[in-house]
């Protein structure tokens, strides 16, 4: 599996990441080692976590996911092999200090991190979301010491505006503190919007790397929705309530079409269109099983011809419904 340069860093990240907020939750402990151990045999070698990840299971707690991905790390020996990427802002507990971007948080958070991922450093040190209640400059001079210290290497700033980052720069080049040098925003057939208008100027500007996620749109993509029926999924009231949209059904309905006619399955017609998108350096998928980690993975080798490409852009394209608003 090829890799990419993230952003305007010197850091390699591999062409897909594997997301990690199933493990402990909608996967046990032995399967997810099982997917972990087919992604670096596939030549994945980028895994993103969270330290929230997987709070909300049942039975689960915060930091479950480090934890699994932690106990690999030890077992197998493959540290050196592997870019880390965890995030830090949720909360964690019920104290009130235990959440954020405050300097107490990220230096504690970062801390608790190391220890449950069985690591030195992070490769990738990501804010989860904003903090309206911390200043830019406190997150920043927090994320500078740890780059110093070496128990960061390089940060990113995840599910942040236009503006936000904008901000974090001029902030970062007055006071001499790190940048960020990654952002990790949705972006899907179904949610191109939000990145394409708002974002995706300031990444050409700029030179952010941009790891997205939720390329299936939270598996609305995998046409296995519609309206008359939803998957068994502990995830499809929250897929509904975002996606379940007219416009959206047209997209995967020409998925189907597409998909059918190069032999391929909709998922990975979908994953193969967001492979396609110049300023994405890396997709991240999450996956439950080994077999759908396979399914994903041919993706990286489908060439959609051009009429079809079109018709995706097409269908999916949101400039002149965008117009219409006005």
């Amino acid at each position: 599996m090829s890799a990419r340069k993230l952003g305007k860093s010197g850091l390699k990240v591999s062409r897909y990441i594997l997301g990690s907020m199933n493990f402990g939750w909608l996967v046990n402990e032995e399967n997810s080692m099982k997917i972990l151990d087919a992604a670096i045999e596939a030549g994945i070698t980028t895994i993103d976590t969270a330290d929230i990840y997987s709070k909300w299971g049942d039975g689960s707690y915060p930091g479950k996911s480090e934890e699994i991905i932690g106990k690999w790390l030890k077992d197998r020996g493959v540290r050196d092999d592997i870019v880390l990427a965890t995030k830090v802002r949720g909360n964690m507990s019920d104290k009130p200090n235990d959440v954020g971007l405050s300097r107490k948080h990220i230096l504690e958070g970062a801390k608790r991190s190391l220890v449950r991922l069985n690591t030195e450093y992070i490769d990738l040190y990501w804010n989860h979301w904003p903090d309206y209640d911390t200043p830019q400059e406190e997150t920043l001079r927090a994320y500078t010491k740890l780059v110093d210290d070496g128990a960061v290497h390089y940060i990113g700033a995840s599910n942040h505006t236009a503006a936000e980052l904008m901000e974090s720069l001029w902030v970062s080049d007055r006071n001499g503190l790190v940048r960020y040098d990654a952002i990790q925003p949705p972006y899907s057939l179904a949610r191109r919007r939000d990145y394409e208008k708002l974002l995706q100027p300031v990444v050409e500007k700029y030179g952010f790397g941009v790891t997205s996620y939720s390329p299936l749109g939270g598996g609305f993509l995998t046409g296995k929705y519609s309206e008359e029926k939803m998957p068994d999924s502990k995830r499809a009231e929250t897929t509904k309530t975002r996606y379940f949209k007219e416009r959206n059904f047209r997209i995967v309905e020409t998925l189907n079409e597409v998909a059918q006619a190069n032999g391929v399955s909709i998922p990975q017609l979908a994953l193969a269109w967001v492979l396609t998108r110049e300023t994405i350096t890396a997709p991240i998928i999450g996956v439950n099983s080994v077999e759908q980690l396979n399914e994903n993975i041919e993706a990286l080798e489908i060439n959609i011809p051009e009429t079809d490409l079109n018709r995706l852009n097409e269908v999916s394209d949101w400039t002149e419904m965008d117009m219409l608003a006005r």
